[in-house]
């Protein structure tokens, strides 16, 4: 077994770098709804419509900035596409997807079993 030390996590750890910012939890649903074609703000906001317009443009740019997402303009219509990254990291979120689905049941006995204590 190996022992925690305070050198573990280096600065340039693969971990720093995550595909997905662990706050931004409507990133994942965001390049679900992109996985088909590309999409307009407004088409996103039916799905999402949970999120207030600021999350989905703060989750849409830091989608683009770390490049699993394209912003395209073209006459004066903008829409949002999965770059091949973006393409990528969908066969990871759809084995996370089947993983939760196939535990339902257990996450949510987990998560009552806590807010009972």
């Amino acid at each position: 077994m190996q022992d925690l030390t305070a050198d573990m996590f280096d600065e340039v750890c693969p971990s720093s770098l995550q595909p997905i910012r662990m706050k931004d939890k409507w990133a994942p649903l965001v390049l679900s709804c992109l996985r088909d074609r590309p999409r307009r703000f407004s088409e996103l906001r039916v799905p999402l419509r949970r999120t207030s317009a600021k999350e989905l443009t703060r989750s849409l740019r830091n989608l683009q900035h770390d490049g699993f997402v394209r912003r395209a303009a073209a006459n004066r219509t903008v829409t949002y596409e999965l770059t091949d990254l973006g393409r990528g990291l969908l066969d990871v979120l759809t084995a996370v997807y089947a993983w939760s689905d196939q535990h339902w049941a257990e996450l949510l006995d987990a998560q009552d079993a806590d807010s009972d204590t």
